[in-house]
């Protein structure tokens, strides 16, 4: 396996524990039939979703529990069915940098669906963990406010560009960021403001939580500008002629090295690299940190894509790329 499940701003991933504090008596209906099984006011389909369709990448086999979520109580709620019932768990956002298995996934997969927005005073707002990042980054340009310029560009969650320091352009999510709302695996809510918060680049302490759930809600805190729409527009039509926004792609494969004042799309372009395929797995021709399912790639298709092109980088250049995709294993 070329690489190893850890978290990242789309994706929670915990594993089962024998004992949780989240116990609650419950009624249980399960509907051979239709394959759902309906718990505490939240409908979990059993093996009938398919992963590839939550993925931005469109690879991955069926999981074994799927269930959306759309405030914290169900949220805190589908854990506790996930803790009571022995079963793993991830919670996604818009799958943009997650690789599935196409044997699917054999725990349960929580879609984030927290999609609220709410302008608490001037240059203040407080956002669901599930709203798209992109739309809040063109709302808040739109209303006049800069700090978010850059997330126009950016295809996934607000708590997914959180969890991960999510920038572009010089700019960073850290930078606005006032405080956020976590839920804990006993199932605590928590507010953890800034101050109390690190961030570097594509990390955050919420990398290295042992005790998080998931991220619920941030609030940010922006100035006003009256170039922020201008600025963002700019930005806009970089993205467009740099990067392959017609593909199926999951964003940035690999970080840029941190110690190397060269970024991995061009070590990669250097090694030759653009265009390559393996199978229906290939390394774009317009941006070569960006690596494209260009119709039936299997999950073996691009992890072994992305095994060679580490492989070839660290054999021309001796650097060792890090992936900033994430993949889960089936089992």
């Amino acid at each position: 396996m070329p690489f190893s499940i850890t978290h990242n701003a789309h994706v929670l991933l915990q594993p089962v524990r024998n004992t949780s504090p989240l116990v609650c008596s419950h009624t249980n209906c399960f509907n051979k039939k239709e394959q759902t099984q309906n718990w505490n006011g939240l409908k979990f389909i059993r093996r009938n979703k398919l992963l590839k369709d939550l993925s931005t990448w469109g690879i991955g086999g069926p999981c074994n529990y799927f269930v959306q979520v759309f405030d914290q109580s169900q949220l805190v709620s589908a854990i506790r069915y996930c803790h009571e019932h022995s079963v793993r768990y991830v919670v996604i956002g818009k799958g943009s940098n997650c690789l599935f298995d196409d044997l699917g996934f054999d725990g349960c997969v929580i879609l984030n669906r927290i999609e609220f927005l709410e302008r608490k005073e001037t240059g203040i707002y407080r956002v669901g963990s599930g709203f798209r990042f992109n739309s809040l980054g063109m709302q808040c340009c739109t209303e006049g406010f800069t700090g978010l310029e850059f997330a126009a560009g950016i295809p996934g969650t607000v708590g997914g560009a959180v969890y991960m320091n999510a920038g572009a352009n010089g700019q960073e999510t850290a930078g606005v960021i006032d405080s956020v709302d976590i839920v804990t695996l006993g199932g605590k809510l928590q507010r953890v403001s800034r101050n109390d918060l690190k961030f570097g680049y594509r990390s955050s302490s919420f990398q290295d939580m042992k005790d998080l759930a998931a991220i619920v809600a941030v609030t940010f805190q922006l100035q006003e500008s009256t170039s922020a729409r201008r600025k963002q527009r700019e930005y806009l039509d970089r993205r467009r002629m740099t990067q392959p926004l017609g593909e199926r792609t999951a964003g940035s494969v690999f970080r840029n090295p941190s110690d190397k004042e060269v970024a991995a799309a061009e070590l990669i372009e250097r090694a030759g690299l653009k265009g390559f395929r393996v199978g229906g797995a290939m390394v774009s021709n317009i941006h070569a940190n960006f690596f494209v399912n260009t119709g039936g790639s299997t999950s073996r298709d691009m992890l072994n894509l992305i095994a060679f092109v580490k492989e070839k980088v660290d054999q021309k250049f001796g650097v060792q790329l890090k992936e900033e995709v994430q993949y889960f294993h089936p089992q």
